[in-house]
């Protein structure tokens, strides 16, 4: 019997868990080009990062809320170097521990510990949907943002109900692939030669959104799209897309992370050949 994915060429973006990624798609029979799009690196200075983890550990946080599970554990690498992993975790046991999908969840869990609370949804509104019915006057609330994104929508929210955010920015996004290599792999969508391309989280599509302005490669992009089917890990990656004009035709509906999006390439390829 064909393995699910012969045949098939599938773009991975992924930096992260590139490899694992691509080796679950490879075992299932699918050719994979790797073009990760963004690199994830510490924040430059340590010491605003600090400063907030020994808020932490000094029990100023009533509530925590962690966005993704790469903050999490950069935070506790930054613990880990200035000798405090202990004191936060212990501190994280105390508060209310509020997280935006599995991602997060998975994160805590690694640490012996677990959500408070679970946004309704893994994006930022689901987040503040979640904390709306609570009163949260007076309470100091750690916020772990990502990237550079100041979440304003997030902040805004706390503020209106009367809390007092502290927002913390463990880690930067950075660009991966070179520029060139980027087109090369357009130009082999356009070509027909790639079934999927496959987005795992919002940086990659703004790196990819980046480029094709850069370089003015809209009708390139449109060409494509129009040969390559899109697939999205979860709703904040196609929320992204669709600020570009660009839409997934292969998502997971529940379950938003790598392994379930392998599940619906699978899925999705098998219903159009």
């Amino acid at each position: 019997m064909e393995a699910p994915l012969a045949r098939k060429t599938i773009a991975v973006p992924e930096t992260r868990d590139l490899e694992a990624f691509a080796a679950q798609l490879e075992a299932l029979g699918a050719t994979v080009i790797r073009c990760p799009l963004v690199g994830i690196l510490d924040a430059h200075d340590a010491g605003p990062i600090e400063c907030w983890l020994r808020e932490l550990i000094d029990g100023t946080f009533h509530d925590v809320i962690f966005l993704t599970g790469e903050g999490l554990r950069r935070l506790m690498g930054f613990a880990q170097r200035a000798g405090i992993a202990d004191p936060v975790r212990e501190a994280l046991a105390k508060a209310r521990k509020i997280t935006r999908g599995p991602k997060p969840a998975k994160a805590l869990s690694e640490l012996g510990l677990r959500p408070d609370l679970a946004a309704s949804m893994p994006t930022t509104p689901g987040v503040i949907e979640t904390l709306r019915p609570l009163d949260l006057s007076g309470r100091h609330v750690g916020v772990q943002l990502y990237g550079e994104d100041p979440n304003e929508l997030l902040i805004d929210f706390l503020l209106d109900a009367g809390a007092h955010p502290e927002p913390v920015s463990p880690y930067i996004y950075a660009p991966a692939a070179h520029d060139e290599s980027v087109k090369s792999l357009l130009a082999e969508m356009a070509a027909g030669r790639v079934d999927v391309l496959a987005f795992t989280s919002a940086p990659q599509v703004r790196r990819l959104a980046e480029i094709v302005e850069k370089f003015n490669l809209q009708e390139l992009t449109a060409q494509a799209f129009a040969k390559t089917k899109i697939a999205a890990v979860g709703p904040v990656v196609m929320e992204e897309l669709a600020k570009h004009g660009w839409r997934a035709a292969i998502a997971p509906k529940t379950s938003f992370i790598w392994k379930q999006l392998v599940k619906e390439i699978v899925e999705g390829m098998g219903k159009v050949q």
